[in-house]
């Protein structure tokens, strides 16, 4: 049978093209690829932090900076690893308790919400939160 070179290619030559490729290499040398293990520990909640550290919101930033409260780097760490262990049990909106400040953090993208101290937990209600840690 004779071809035409009318510029589509036929079924066969397709099939051809695409069935008998050889399998790209899932070493993953030179490209940015992240490992398929390592999408199933993120969520599985295993490594929330790629470096270690807690965002904060434009809303949390200015609240803290409006009811002058200042985080050690203790309590920063503190906030760090409860956020961690929150991940670790599958909470995905936390209270986090450090001291006599509280934080909503958004545990997946490990940025904090809001923040408050004592005075302003007089209700001792928060909402929207599907676990709390204390550290």
């Amino acid at each position: 049978m004779k071809l035409q070179n009318s510029g589509f290619l036929s079924l066969e030559q397709v099939q051809n093209q695409y069935l008998n490729q050889k399998p790209v290499s899932s070493s993953g040398k030179g490209t940015n690829q992240i490992p398929f293990q390592s999408y199933l520990e993120q969520a599985e909640g295993k490594r929330l932090f790629l470096d270690g550290n807690v965002k904060f919101s434009k809303h949390a930033a200015n609240r803290l900076s409006t009811r002058n409260i200042e985080l050690s780097d203790t309590q920063m760490q503190r906030l760090e690893e409860g956020t961690r262990r929150a991940g670790e049990k599958g909470i995905k909106d936390s209270l986090v308790l450090v001291d006599s400040l509280a934080f909503i953090v958004n545990v997946p993208s490990s940025t904090v919400v809001t923040a408050m101290d004592q005075s302003e937990t007089k209700e001792n209600i928060f909402t929207n939160i599907d676990g709390a840690v204390i550290v």
